[in-house]
């Protein structure tokens, strides 16, 4: 559960992050323009749902996906990771605030600068992430 925590704290920031860098990537919050804590709860949301679509299809595709990873020397990861980004955009849409991304290639952009704040994070805060007990 504590590896589970500090994922979602590293993928919010990251996030944040990725929309203060990226123009075509933003978060809309819930509630009243302004609020704080509706805005650091949707980015919370954004975290998690972005986590479980990479764990759960992100995954799925890059097992099904794996010769033509190969064939294009790990490029169609730029394409799978954007078409990811854009489905949290849609799913967060569904639930009426969340991401919004303006197009695909904003997509791409901000998946690749998503992935690499989330291992540069990831990285710094590896002292703290609690070890797996074999």
């Amino acid at each position: 559960m504590g590896r589970f925590l500090i994922r979602l704290i590293i993928n919010t920031i990251a996030l944040w992050l990725t929309t203060l860098i990226v123009e075509g990537v933003k978060v809309v919050s819930y509630g009243v323009e302004g609020d704080t804590v509706a805005l650091v709860l949707t980015y919370l949301i954004v975290g998690a749902i972005f986590g479980i679509v990479n764990a759960v299809i992100g995954n799925a595709i890059r097992i099904v996906a794996f010769p033509l990873y190969i064939l294009t020397l790990g490029l169609i990861a730029l394409i799978v990771n954007g078409l990811l980004l854009l489905l949290v955009a849609w799913i967060s849409s569904l639930l009426g605030f969340g991401l919004t991304v303006d197009g695909f290639w904003w997509g791409v952009l901000g998946a690749v600068v998503l992935g690499l704040l989330s291992w540069l994070i990831g990285v710094l805060l590896r002292p703290f992430v609690p070890r797996k007990r074999s």
